[in-house]
């Protein structure tokens, strides 16, 4: 639990118009903080109820209609499997991630959800060649041409989906998920797998860069640990995508 920032503190900034996901990551870190951000934003809405409306003339609300379109939102989702493979969900294993296997249930309800409304699933594996340097600081997993770089069985791919390997944290770095993104013509990454303060936070900043909106299901999700998982998890809740690709087609 974090300091508390008090009500003074969130009255600024809610009257300073911060960004509503950033209000919330700050307020998050602290329980009464939370329950304070409620109220003062209870309270901001009945006191502008008590102001008597007034109607704009046509001018004003054209004016405010042009500076404040109706919104988009993002039409082309895609699902992201990542690291659910055999090697982080085998007990017992070097590289497991014991969190991991706690979320096959949500997860695999989640992917029968999106396949039914025809969302692209794409399963990317960690995958290593056998002199990969990488395993001078990580124990051998993941290697090339065997089960352990194969995802889950309970998870396993239909003939539609799609399989991408990787050989580090983020699933864009030397893989072909930027292409097959860009050919499914993707505007929204939903990303679930493990491990949340690795593979997911480089995979979502690296997607959030290149526009595409990130949302990450909290039940289809494992870190390592509880602590980290939770702040990487409020880190990337602050983070817009920057130019995002479904708005770049409409300017």
């Amino acid at each position: 639990m974090s300091d508390r920032l008090g009500t003074d503190v969130i009255f600024t900034a809610l009257l300073a118009r911060a960004p509503a996901r950033t209000v919330d990551a700050l307020a998050a870190l602290n329980p009464d903080d939370a329950a304070d951000l409620v109220e003062c934003r209870e309270l901001l809405v009945d006191l502008a109820l008590t102001a008597p409306p007034v109607a704009p003339s046509s001018s004003a609300r054209s004016r405010l209609l042009a500076a404040h379109p109706r919104p988009r939102r993002p039409k082309r989702p895609v699902v992201i499997v990542l690291d659910m493979i055999q090697d982080h969900l085998t007990e017992g294993s070097p590289a497991e991630v014991p969190r991991a296997l706690g979320i096959v249930p949500a997860l695999k309800a989640r992917i029968a959800v999106e396949r039914a409304r025809q969302t692209p699933i794409i399963y990317v594996c960690d995958t290593h060649e056998a002199d990969d340097t990488t395993f001078d600081d990580w124990p051998v997993h993941a290697l090339a041409g065997t089960p352990g770089a194969d995802v889950w069985p309970d998870l396993a791919p239909e003939p539609d989906d799609h399989i991408v390997r990787k050989p580090t944290y983020s699933a864009f770095t030397r893989s072909r998920l930027g292409p097959l993104l860009d050919e499914l013509g993707a505007d929204e990454i939903i990303l679930t797998g493990c491990a949340t303060e690795l593979g997911l936070s480089a995979t979502a900043t690296d997607a959030l860069q290149r526009g595409f909106v990130v949302t990450i299901p909290p039940d289809c999700q494992a870190g390592i640990s509880p602590l980290a998982e939770g702040l990487t998890m409020l880190t990337l809740s602050t983070m817009p995508p920057y130019d995002p690709r479904y708005l770049q087609k409409a300017r």
